[in-house]
């Protein structure tokens, strides 16, 4: 087995806190809240610059990229040891685009071997049935013209190569973690390292990732929840024969939340398989005396495919993270907004995780680069910004979360039309949210609208199949 480093996260009590869901929350968190921390005396921050982008992941680095390119004086820190191996190897059919606009074309990504085609993804089952889902060729042609091609990426080597061009740009990379925040009222006015370093800026991104959600936990903001706390584990294994798209390997049952194996060809010659579930189920096992490994090996042999790959690669230490899909609401303030999983967290199954980071730190930026010379930002920018964020965690997340997850549609229709249920709206989305570039409170508003016809949709029909699935079935 292809070994890369690990890093194992506890479930922690704050991912399992259940917490309100209130559309409202959206204003609350961007205009109610008042609490105030004076600034401390005799201690000036050492650097100053325009922007101070907090974390250096996709998101960061991107954002950074965008504003230095602009002509800004960026300082971007990120600690000097990565906090968790990247995931986000299967990229939704909107990233491309995204990436092209940063200097990492398609093409040249696949010929450098940082990505390999992915033209559709096939579910499999147990049972040996499997569905396909290709984008409609038609989606091609005028008036869309849609590049029916995506990509999976090696994270380590996009991660390399996103970097670079970061710091050619004049981007300053800090490797330290911040630590502490300098602030009056909700204005940001420095941040502190690790190391002891003040630096000071007008403007501020946070884009600290999913575990640290720096400037979510300093100002408090509220969280909408999705499903379950969940545990991905994964690996990587040598193969002679890849194929160009993403398989999901799935043994659902009728009365449990679903779990699932992704095989993900990351190079011509390595794939990413890993297995998600939930963190009551991954407990349970373990309190059984299974070890992580045991568990991943468990599963793994339900199905011929990762047989053959046990067989022919030892499988060590795999790679294990916890998660809860969520997303912050107010994530934009007088002069900071939040981008990237610090943000919202999307479940995996969607592929939609590379392409929200990089959705938020160009939106971020552009606003940045719009307003920077007012010093702060309007009310409905940041209202609007905010919106669009909780917006469209809430399509992918409640949309997998009933269609697919939870037993009562699959029962009713099967996980493969279900699947089918799920896909078609997100791919209609990507092809709006393309088009209709989303940026002031009008297009926002016309968005929302757009995605909440979806959920209700998906709510009404997730509500009907439950209501027609047997009695027996729901007392089991």
């Amino acid at each position: 087995m292809a070994k890369r480093p690990w890093t194992l996260f506890p479930l922690s009590a704050d991912l399992m806190a259940g917490v309100p869901s209130d559309l409202a929350f959206i204003l609350i968190g961007r205009v109610t809240m008042r609490r105030t921390l004076r600034p401390m005396s005799g201690t000036p921050a050492s650097t100053s610059c325009d922007v101070v982008v907090i974390g250096g992941g996709l998101a960061g680095k991107a954002a950074s990229l965008q504003l230095a390119r602009a002509g800004l004086n960026v300082t971007c820190i990120e600690p000097s040891e990565g906090v968790r191996q990247p995931v986000g190897e299967s990229l939704d059919w909107s990233a491309p685009d995204l990436l092209k606009a940063l200097g990492l074309p398609m093409e040249d990504l696949v010929n450098t071997r940082v990505a390999t085609w992915k033209r559709h993804v096939t579910l499999k089952s147990r049972d040996g049935c499997a569905e396909h889902y290709v984008p409609t060729p038609w989606l091609a042609g005028a008036p869309f013209h849609i590049e029916l091609r995506t990509l999976h990426v090696d994270r380590i080597r996009l991660d390399q190569e996103l970097l670079q061009l970061t710091i050619n740009s004049g981007v300053t990379l800090v490797r330290d973690k911040v630590v502490r925040i300098e602030r009056i009222g909700r204005k940001i006015s420095a941040v502190q390292t690790a190391g002891g370093a003040w630096l000071s800026s007008p403007w501020f991104i946070d884009a600290s990732g999913f575990a640290a959600c720096l400037l979510a936990r300093e100002f408090n903001l509220p969280a909408i929840q999705f499903g379950p706390a969940k545990v991905a584990m994964w690996a990587y294994f040598p193969v002679t024969d890849s194929i160009e798209g993403t398989t999901l390997y799935m043994d659902p049952t009728s009365t449990e939340y679903l779990d699932w194996i992704w095989e993900i060809p990351i190079s011509s010659n390595i794939v990413s398989v890993g297995y998600v579930t939930t963190g009551a189920a991954t407990k349970a096992k373990r309190e059984q005396g299974l070890s992580v490994e045991d568990l991943f090996r468990e599963q793994l042999t339900k199905f011929p495919r990762f047989e053959q790959l046990l067989r022919e690669a030892p499988l060590d230490d795999p790679n294990v993270i916890s998660f809860r899909s969520r997303a912050y609401a107010g994530v934009a303030g007088t002069n900071w907004l939040i981008a990237g999983e610090a943000a919202s967290m999307v479940d995996p199954i969607t592929a939609n995780g590379v392409t929200a980071a990089l959705r938020h730190a160009a939106d971020a930026s552009r606003l940045i680069l719009k307003y920077r010379r007012r010093g702060s930002l309007p009310l409905l920018a940041g209202i609007s910004y905010s919106a669009r964020v909780m917006q469209m965690a809430k399509f992918f997340n409640s949309g997998i979360e009933k269609i697919v997850y939870e037993p009562p549609v699959r029962n009713r229709i099967g996980v493969g039309r279900s699947g089918t249920v799920y896909t078609s709206p997100a791919w209609s989305m990507n092809v709006v949210y393309a088009r209709l570039k989303p940026k002031g409170i009008f297009s926002t508003l016309f968005l929302g609208l757009f995605l909440g016809a979806f959920r209700a949709s998906a709510w009404a029909f997730y509500q009907l199949c439950k209501r027609l699935t047997p009695a027996a079935a729901m007392q089991a």
